[in-house]
């Protein structure tokens, strides 16, 4: 377990060793966005705070979204919000590294920054933001940090994602 910035705890698991998914390259980025999300403190408390991350590939990311949300199909981020009683942990978010790459590919972006988009999804689902239910308000706060966090990439498109 990493100490990350501002008393947060970051765990960044690896276990394919995806070069992508450095810890000493996104470690940085994820503490400054922890330190600086407005709202944040009061989703997890002002005590110490956790934040779960693994990097997968596409077949286990299927059998958690099967599993956990009856969607028989690959997908890019899954999170799990963690509980009150959790004692300040944000949550637990799932990647999987060769749904980010062909993600990357597509919208003609590195797949760090393609990365650090769908961290930035999962913990706004950490949250307890969802965008399938929320009438616009998540993709608006996404679109706003993501400038904030990112600098804009594709001049018209916001990133290419939705």
């Amino acid at each position: 377990m990493s100490q990350g910035g501002g008393g947060w705890d970051i765990v960044l698991q690896n276990p394919n060793r995806y070069p992508e998914a450095a810890a000493r390259r996104l470690r940085p980025w994820l503490e400054e966005v922890l330190a600086n999300l407005p709202s944040l403190p009061a989703a997890v408390g002002e005590e110490e705070r956790s934040l779960g991350i693994r990097f997968a590939g596409d077949r286990e990311v299927r059998r958690v979204n099967r599993t956990f949300r009856g969607k028989d199909k690959p997908t890019d981020v899954l999170s799990f919000p963690g509980a009150p009683e959790d004692n300040g942990h944000l949550g637990d978010i799932l990647i999987s590294l060769p749904t980010a790459r062909r993600q990357a590919k597509a919208v003609g972006q590195p797949v760090e920054r393609e990365l650090k988009v769908l961290l930035l999804h999962g913990i706004l689902h950490c949250m307890g933001y969802d965008h399938e239910t929320d009438d616009g308000t998540m993709e608006r706060l996404e679109k706003r940090l993501r400038r904030r966090f990112l600098g804009r990439f594709l001049p018209d498109k916001e990133d290419g994602h939705a």
